[in-house]
């Protein structure tokens, strides 16, 4: 979620009813309030500078709060957790814990990715299958009624398990960079095939068609 300033450069504050991410106020001074740094690189971009005055830092939860009327506070989603794919927002939370419970509570990680000539991203979901017992075909079926068009995986990943980072989350970034090239990525991988309503192998032929526009999502 993009950070939203005024003429003066500092954060605007939320208004009742406006999605808005939480941030904690950073003061070296404070032993309660001080921030040594990460030790994962990059992730310094988790630290907002001139958010409520001039010459501050702010670290960046990652959780999208609303506000209403009274001030109470309530939990809507994680920045970076939520896509654009057909015109539509796709919340990977959501679409985690629906894959998950039809899988039998296995771990799930959903994520978007970019295909050439589409417009937004495309849903891909990686899921821990280490007995290799997971069903595509009869999951397919299933999503048909638990989620709408826009909100079904494009791309499934099946891995022998999901890293986490040191808080349980799991390590989305370097699978959205590794996308859906079988080239790269030596799990098995599936795309929905939108003539069979179904998932079938993604080979490197299945991958070219779709890099040019030839194969329909």
């Amino acid at each position: 979620m993009e950070l939203i300033r005024g003429p003066n450069g500092v954060c605007l504050p939320c208004q009742p009813g406006e999605p808005g991410q939480l941030v904690g106020i950073i003061i070296q001074q404070d032993p309660m309030r001080s921030f040594d740094g990460y030790l994962t690189q990059g992730a310094s971009q988790k630290i907002a500078r001139d958010v409520f005055n001039k010459g501050d830092q702010a670290y960046l939860t990652g959780d999208v709060l609303v506000m209403d009327e009274l001030g109470y506070l309530y939990f809507r989603d994680r920045t970076g957790d939520t896509f654009r794919w057909k015109g539509e927002n796709v919340s990977t939370t959501e679409v985690e814990g629906i894959l998950s419970r039809l899988l039998d509570m296995a771990d799930v990680a959903v994520y978007g990715v970019e295909v050439p000539g589409t417009e937004g991203r495309a849903g891909m979901a990686a899921v821990a299958n280490p007995t290799g017992s997971c069903n595509l075909e009869h999951l397919a079926q299933l999503l048909e009624k638990e989620l709408p068009p826009y909100a079904r995986p494009i791309f499934m990943r099946l891995m022998p398990k999901l890293h986490k980072t040191g808080t349980f989350k799991f390590q989305k970034t370097e699978l959205r960079k590794e996308g859906f090239d079988p080239a790269i990525v030596k799990d098995p991988l599936f795309y929905l095939n939108a003539q069979k309503c179904r998932y079938v192998p993604l080979d490197q032929g299945a991958y070219n068609r779709i890099q040019a526009g030839k194969e329909k999502l």
